[in-house]
């Protein structure tokens, strides 16, 4: 069973066994991903593959079937195409492009890594593409999908070991 993230009418929404959420996707909306930066969220079936959680924040590790992991103040997510670590986590400070983990806002309080872009990880072709906490008023990501923290909590607990977060394009 695979969570389904598609726009209904005026909104994006979530689906998983029976229960629907309201969700944010790239601000470019749901399609093929063309480049690093486009703000697309990447049309596809991606494997969940871990768990990042802000333990200052949630206190503890979420409850779900997959790993778990806590973020670290020094923690980061390479985003240049041109750096072998490209789509991987990284320590800070790191001299090339990068996300950083331990944010100021609480959109990282609850951080799911998708498999999107990294069996084998091709350079440009989408980094860092998450399923994370939305911001207020579900405001559009930079490529990843978003729940509110109490949703995505919800979906981790019931989430099986082989669910897979799926962007589909139309209604």
């Amino acid at each position: 069973m695979d969570l389904i993230v598609k726009r209904q009418g005026e909104t994006w929404q979530a689906s998983f066994g029976g229960k629907t959420w309201r969700s944010a996707v790239g601000r470019s909306g749901i399609a093929v991903k063309q480049a690093e930066g486009d703000g697309v969220s990447p049309i596809g079936c991606w494997p969940i593959r871990r768990v990042l959680y802000r333990a200052d924040k949630l206190g503890v590790a979420p409850a779900t079937v997959f790993p778990t992991a806590p973020i670290a103040p020094d923690d980061g997510w390479c985003d240049a195409p041109d750096h072998a670590d490209y789509n991987r986590p990284v320590k800070l400070p790191f001299d090339a492009s990068h996300e950083e983990m331990w944010r100021k806002d609480d959109l990282y309080d609850v951080v799911v890594v998708l498999g999107q872009n990294d069996d084998p990880v091709v350079p440009g072709a989408g980094s860092a593409v998450f399923l994370h906490v939305a911001s207020e008023g579900y405001g559009s990501t930079a490529g990843c999908a978003a729940l509110t923290r109490e949703d995505l909590l919800e979906f981790l607990s019931l989430a099986l070991p082989d669910t897979r977060l799926c962007f589909q394009d139309g209604e």
